[in-house]
């Protein structure tokens, strides 16, 4: 099925949610980026400001997939921050993204998920615009009987709906606000082989998961670029051997440090005294607990190189994951400063034979809103807005494997992608 409705506006703020009103209680700690302010979640002014300068800015934000919008007229909706956008595949074959509002009065243009059209039709005046965001009509333009219509200088050219630049890699589609963006590649440097790695082949859509989160899009962003917190936290992962510590594993961040992606590899345990003093008090090692059905756990190394878990996060709101033979991609969907949807879109490849198809849709069941794994990142992002309290003190500390943010060495057991984060996150909001 497809996410639900992607239109709804989002939902009043929690009570828990408060703006700080003192001055010094907004001044960011003299640690830098490896500290994060409390208050940044939780602020209002700073979630707007958000949508100005991270999310209308220069940055490369996902879309979807381009098997989504696969024929012409196809159209998908979706957000960008807080803007409604809409994607769709023209008569010519071209990807066009433009705001889902209508360059007349604002109306949105469609409350669809998705579907096929010939034209975007604004049912408020009747404005109708192509599939690549042109007016090619507006109802009574010229009046009737001599009287109304628009001024005799009015240009359809000069009002069409609001365009992105749009480009693609390896299926994957990704919209900008703005024209100082560098080109996609390039932007995401080192970690574009991450993509590649993964998304070989054509891709086909397996189904949809739309989340609610209570909590700030920066705690779920920070989460899958925490790269140490999937063995303590998650059960699943170190009980059943998916991923662990002492498997061979990596971290890969672009040279700018906006984007990174780690990988284990399952199977290969190397223990070591410090390994096992320290798993001895990890509450997520279990070694009682069974499957009552171990098939979840079969998996095909169907890239080579031995790789059971790959996440991949680009700055500011898309991952990409290979969790045994389970592909998703998940978009962080900002619906104010305490709350966030999370749309997870599930697929494989157009080649994929009945049984690997199988295998794929059985080990959803390890991610999404209700996943053996997932369920629970969710939740310490949830009692981490509950922690935060009013905001007006405190602060995370992000010292794990240094205080810098050099990019280089491939030891999970490091915050360096968060610090990049946060380094350019103060950057982009000018903090």
């Amino acid at each position: 099925m497809p996410p639900s409705d992607p239109q709804t506006p989002h939902a009043p703020i929690s009570s828990g949610i408060t703006t700080p009103t003192a001055k010094s209680s907004r001044q960011w700690p003299s640690e830098g980026f490896t500290r994060a302010p409390y208050w940044v979640y939780q602020d209002e002014e700073i979630f707007l400001k958000e949508q100005e300068h991270i999310f209308r800015g220069a940055n490369w934000h996902y879309l979807g997939l381009e098997a989504e919008v696969k024929e012409p007229g196809n159209f998908k909706s979706t957000y960008i921050g807080e803007q409604s956008v809409i994607l769709t595949r023209a008569d010519d074959g071209s990807l066009n993204a433009m705001l889902n509002r209508c360059a007349h009065r604002g109306n949105m243009m469609t409350r669809e998920a998705f579907g096929s059209t010939k034209k975007l039709y604004c049912v408020y005046h009747a404005w109708s615009y192509t599939l690549k965001g042109d007016l090619s009509h507006a109802a009574f333009s010229q009046g009737l009987r001599g009287e109304g219509g628009l001024p005799k200088d009015f240009k359809h050219e000069d009002h069409g709906l609001q365009k992105l630049r749009v480009e693609t890699i390896c299926g994957l589609v990704f919209a900008t606000f703005s024209q100082e963006t560098p080109p996609l590649e390039e932007w995401l440097g080192e970690v574009a082989n991450g993509i590649r790695r993964v998304l070989k082949k054509p891709l086909k859509v397996l189904g949809y998961d739309t989340q609610r989160i209570h909590a700030n899009w920066k705690a779920y962003h920070e989460n899958p670029r925490d790269s140490y917190h999937a063995n303590i936290l998650h059960t699943f992962y170190g009980t059943f051997g998916l991923s662990r510590m002492s498997q061979e594993s990596g971290m890969i961040l672009d040279k700018n440090g906006r984007h990174v992606y780690f990988y284990t590899k399952a199977g290969t345990e190397k223990k070591s005294a410090d390994y096992e003093k320290t798993s001895t008090q990890l509450r997520s090692h279990n070694d009682g607990l069974k499957l009552e059905d171990p098939s979840i756990l079969k998996w095909s190394d169907e890239y080579g190189d031995g790789v059971s878990v790959q996440i991949l996060t680009t700055y500011p709101g898309f991952v990409l994951h290979q969790i045994a033979n389970s592909l998703a991609t998940r978009q962080i969907c900002t619906k104010g400063p305490g709350q966030t949807d999370l749309v997870w879109t599930y697929f494989g490849f157009e080649d994929d034979d009945e049984a690997l198809t199988e295998r794929r849709l059985v080990q959803t069941n390890l991610a999404g809103s209700a996943g053996m794994i997932s369920v629970e990142d969710a939740a310490v992002c949830e009692m981490m807005q509950h922690a935060f309290g009013d905001a007006q003190e405190g602060a995370s500390f992000i010292e794990m494997g240094g205080k810098d943010l050099d990019i280089s060495g491939s030891s999970k057991l490091s915050e360096r992608a968060i610090r990049n984060f946060w380094h350019h996150y103060k950057l982009d909001m000018k903090l």
